[in-house]
């Protein structure tokens, strides 16, 4: 990496390591990536809200402002197009208080396909059991449509995300939350680009974006070596239903 791409790294995962929506714990839109047959990886996903609502968004639940996040994802792969992966949340509030938030599951599936150019879809399936600090509902699931497609040194990717309750009170609807990511690479291991996370509303009752969470991402995603990856953002807030500033970084790495 050039030096002002290094300098840019650090210093978004300095900003991370410092103890309305808040973010959530991977803030990532899903492409065609997935870990070779018999393999293992990791991604640490961290990522530190700057400035956010004090307040809590419901009863029980953590204030976004200062709030940081650490979520271990450690994954295999199950065949060529078909991924396992786990998801370990934790957060650190003001004041260093540690808490473990649960897990989640995943079972991620994606369409042979050229690796090199052209579209690519795929499916991806959580269900996991969180914390109240994190979640209303402690039983939640979440599926994922993946499209996208590369040409020359752009990738655009998609993500269409319904989310609701299995199990517990008070129930809620199934919600739907669109993201987009597109990425030009500016030389050979190194893309820069624009990551968009739009909170859409219960089906029943889509549409009212200002009181829902719209964040804009300028990120780097950078390969470190062959076998570490990184990607790393600052998000801005579009409305006052989001959190104002956020900062991002992940680390995969390939086993």
């Amino acid at each position: 990496m050039s030096r002002s791409v290094e300098l840019l790294v650090i210093a978004l995962a300095l900003s991370v390591s410092a103890p309305v929506m808040a973010a959530s714990e991977e803030i990532q839109v899903y492409l065609d990536d997935l870990t070779p047959r018999g393999r293992f990886g990791s991604d640490l996903h961290t990522n530190y809200v700057l400035s956010g609502p004090r307040e809590p968004e419901y009863s029980g639940a953590l204030p976004s402002h200062h709030l940081f996040r650490f979520t271990p994802e450690f994954y295999y792969g199950l065949t060529e197009t078909v991924e396992l992966g786990l998801y370990l949340l934790t957060t650190v509030a003001p004041g260093a208080v540690a808490h473990y938030e649960g897990e989640k599951l995943r079972l991620k599936y994606i369409a042979p396909h050229d690796e090199q150019s052209g579209s690519f879809w795929g499916v991806n399936l959580e269900v996991g059991k969180t914390g109240r600090r994190v979640s209303e509902v402690p039983w939640n699931a979440q599926l994922k449509g993946i499209y996208g497609f590369r040409s020359g040194p752009w990738t655009v990717g998609f993500n269409a995300n319904l989310d609701g309750s299995l199990a517990g009170s008070p129930a809620s609807p199934v919600s739907l939350e669109f993201d987009t990511k597109v990425a030009y690479e500016a030389r050979r291991g190194l893309q820069i680009g624009f990551e968009s996370y739009n909170e859409l509303g219960p089906l029943r009752d889509l549409g009212r974006l200002n009181t829902l969470s719209q964040m804009l991402y300028g990120v780097i995603d950078a390969e470190v070596s062959k076998k570490v990856g990184i990607n790393a953002g600052i998000g801005r807030g579009l409305n006052a239903a989001s959190d104002r500033w956020v900062a991002k970084v992940i680390v995969g790495i390939q086993y």
